[in-house]
C-alpha cells in the first residue's frame, strides 16, 4: 500500500544498471517507485529487494516501444511526481558506411520513440500532480559525435532534443524537464549488449580506466536533481569520470 501523500516515481529500464540504481535511490529518498522493464523477473526481484529495505516499490512489465501497452500502463496514475526515462541502449559500433539500418532503427525506437511514448502518456498525470518532473537519461553521445557511434549518437541526439523542446513547450506548467547525460559508465550490461555478448570487446571499452562511473554515481545525480526545490530546474547535467575529458579523450593506465 502507498502511504497517503507518498510521491510516485516511474523508472523505465529499471531491470539493471542505471535504472535499477535510480529506483533504489529514489525509493530511499521517499518515493514509491514503479519499476518498468521488459524483464519481469528482474524488476520483481528488485521490487522485493526495495521492500525488504523498508521502502515502497511495484514492478510492472512494460515494453516502452509498445504504445498501446504504455497507454494502458498510464491509466493507473491520476497523478505522478517523477518520470525517469532511462530505457535505452546501444547496438554495434560500425562506421556509417557499413552500419546496420536495423540496429539504427532499434536504437531510435527505444531511445527516442520509447521516451516519447511514456512521456506523452504520463504528462497529464505529471501536470496534475502540481509538481511533476520528467527526467531524460541521454548520453554525452547526444552532445558530441565519435567514430563508430553514429547510430547511438543519432538516437541520443533525438532524446536530447526531445527534452529541450518539451521544456520550451510546457514552460509555465508545473512540470520541469531534466536531462542527465552520462559519459563512460561501467555497468554489467551496456557494453556487452552493444557488442552482442562479446565480453572481450566490452572489456576494452574500460581498459586502463581506473574509475569509470558506476550506475550508482549516475543514479545519485538523478536523485539529487529530482529532489531540488520545485522552482529549481536542472536543465542539463553532464556526468563523466575524472579520467574522461571528452567522448574521445580518455586517460588510460595501460
Amino acid at each position: 500500500m502507498t502511504a497517503p501523500g507518498t510521491p510516485i516515481a516511474v523508472v523505465t529500464g529499471a531491470s539493471s544498471g542505471i535504472g535499477a540504481a535510480t529506483a533504489r535511490q529514489l525509493a530511499a529518498a521517499g518515493y514509491r517507485v514503479v519499476l518498468t522493464a521488459r524483464r519481469k523477473d528482474r524488476i520483481e526481484a528488485l521490487a522485493a529487494e526495495i521492500k525488504q529495505a523498508g521502502h515502497q516499490a511495484t514492478a510492472y512489465a512494460l515494453d516502452v516501444t509498445d504504445r498501446a501497452a504504455v497507454d494502458e500502463f498510464a491509466t493507473a496514475f491520476p497523478t505522478l511526481a517523477v518520470l525517469v526515462n532511462n530505457a535505452g541502449g546501444a547496438l554495434g559500433a560500425d562506421p556509417v558506411a557499413t552500419g546496420d539500418p536495423a540496429d539504427w532503427r532499434q536504437m531510435y525506437e527505444v531511445n527516442v520513440i520509447g521516451t516519447l511514448n511514456v512521456t506523452q502518456a504520463l504528462l497529464p498525470a505529471l501536470t496534475a500532480s502540481g509538481d511533476g518532473t520528467v527526467v531524460v537519461v541521454s548520453s554525452t553521445a547526444g552532445h558530441s559525435a565519435y567514430e563508430g557511434g553514429a547510430g547511438y549518437v543519432a538516437a541520443k541526439n533525438g532524446a536530447r532534443v526531445l527534452a529541450e523542446t518539451l521544456r520550451l513547450e510546457i514552460v509555465g506548467t508545473p512540470v520541469r524537464v531534466i536531462e542527465v547525460a552520462p559519459g563512460m559508465v561501467k555497468t554489467d550490461e551496456f557494453a556487452t549488449t552493444r557488442f552482442r555478448g562479446d565480453t572481450d570487446k566490452a572489456a576494452k571499452v574500460y581498459a586502463g580506466v581506473a574509475e569509470p562511473l558506476t550506475a550508482d554515481d549516475v543514479a545519485d545525480t538523478i536523485t539529487w536533481a529530482c529532489t531540488r526545490p520545485p522552482h529549481v530546474n536542472i536543465d542539463l547535467l553532464v556526468v563523466r569520470p575524472r579520467a574522461q575529458a571528452s567522448n574521445t579523450k580518455v586517460h588510460r593506465e595501460l
